[in-house]
């Protein structure tokens, strides 16, 4: 892919690792699709890395393509390297056929003392290795792994719900640690043996990776101080205005349904505390639908001081928002990528969470919204997506600059 002679590669490692080692201490050396090189020259690349500075070896499987007994060898050939210093050798594996966990998990026991990966275990392609799944692993069988994780495992739900509504990724339900069935019983037998002795079908507490046996149900009669109470179990520190604006969201979604649960609650915080500045916002929509109808939307939309508003038809109340909308703001090359529209908690009045993926050009911005109204959350949504879309033209028209970190860690190369 470079089009470099090997000792073209090993003179830009020098360059690279010695640059960054002249800002801080902790330098990350990556070697790209580490698991199909020559093991020989991987070794050298890695000794050249550390030669000049690194302190961090990243051995990926960029491709997913390593089974675990190689990845494990490997993994021990570059832990031979580190013997005489203080390096620590990590991995990163990608889960094209399914392995990234169990290729991790290999990389541990051969001496790997750093993992990387991605909450739910998303990523590229067919993603990363789920960081929720080696951590439990760990912990569950410290018996063969023999090493810990500092992380707060009961944090791991909430985190997996977080990351969830934020993507618009679903976790299927019978995801491993952090699916809503991953502790569920369906059979009689499971059932009986678990009321007996919970081990026998269970080999992690539920409330170990923060699934809770009195989940705290709110309503509209909840105070603020159990609002605070719940939101920090469920891992948000919340200052005294953050808190005061999601109660009032909180207080307005109560007067809609009778029960507000954990998923609901990720929704209000994602929702009230976002870092982009709305140059759009929703003010009203209304529209008409029905089996002898053509559908039509009306929406208000504020920008700036100015109410812009329109109407529209559609193939259906959701497309003609949509339409609406875009004759409002008067734009007609935004296109709709992705659309999808799931139901956060159980119940009929339970909130629509709606997720929007629309594209410009080369830009692609993605927005989320919640709401008891499906057609009102997707309108919402999608509006969400167009102050992305705004926000990133506005940094493509400013000039680029480069911050220093506080974090006293950088990283070479790629994975």
């Amino acid at each position: 892919k470079l089009q470099m002679t090997k000792s073209a590669v090993l003179k830009q490692i020098q360059f690279g690792v010695s640059l960054c080692k002249s800002f801080t201490e902790r330098v990350e050396f990556s070697a790209e699709d580490a698991t199909r090189s020559d093991v020989g020259f991987l070794k050298e690349a890695m000794a050249c890395a550390i030669e000049n500075g690194a302190t961090i070896l990243n051995v990926p499987d960029t491709v997913g393509y390593a089974t675990p007994v190689e990845y494990g060898l490997l993994i021990s050939e570059i832990v031979s390297l580190c013997k005489n210093n203080q390096a620590i050798v990590s991995c990163h594996c990608h889960n094209d056929l399914g392995l990234a966990v169990a290729n991790s998990l290999a990389a541990i026991a051969a001496g790997a003392r750093q993992v990387e990966g991605c909450i739910n275990g998303i990523g590229e392609r067919a993603g990363n290795a789920a960081l929720e799944e080696v951590v439990m692993a760990l912990r569950t069988r410290s018996d063969i792994f023999k090493v810990q994780s500092k992380l707060e495992t009961t944090k791991l739900l909430s985190l997996s719900q977080l990351v969830s509504h934020i993507t618009g990724i679903p976790v299927q339900p019978n995801k491993a640690i952090v699916g809503k069935n991953a502790f569920a019983h369906e059979a009689g037998i499971h059932q009986h043996g678990v009321l007996n002795e919970r081990t026998t079908y269970e080999i992690m507490a539920p409330e170990d990776v923060g699934f809770s046996q009195s989940n705290l149900v709110l309503g509209k009669h909840s105070g603020r101080h159990a609002l605070r109470s719940r939101l920090e179990t469920l891992g948000y520190s919340l200052s005294d205005a953050e808190l005061k604006d999601i109660f009032f969201e909180f207080k307005k979604l109560a007067d809609k349904k009778k029960e507000i649960h954990d998923a609901d609650l990720h929704a209000l915080v994602t929702t009230s505390i976002r870092n982009v500045v709305d140059f759009y916002e929703v003010l009203r929509v209304e529209f008409k639908s029905g089996s002898d109808l053509t559908p039509k939307a009306r929406v208000s939309i504020r920008m700036g001081e100015r109410t812009l508003e329109a109407e529209s038809v559609g193939d259906g109340p959701v497309n003609a928002a949509f339409e609406a909308i875009k004759v409002a703001i008067k734009t007609s090359d935004i296109r709709l990528s992705d659309y999808s529209i799931s139901a956060i908690s159980s119940g009929s009045d339970a909130q629509g969470r709606v997720n929007v993926r629309i594209q410009k050009g080369d830009l692609l911005a993605q927005g989320q919204s919640t709401h008891t109204d499906i057609v009102v959350a997707s309108a919402k949504a999608f509006v969400c997506a167009l102050n992305h879309l705004h926000y990133q033209e506005d940094l493509n028209r400013e000039p680029s600059s480069i911050e220093s970190s506080s974090s006293g860690f950088l990283a070479i190369g790629a994975g």
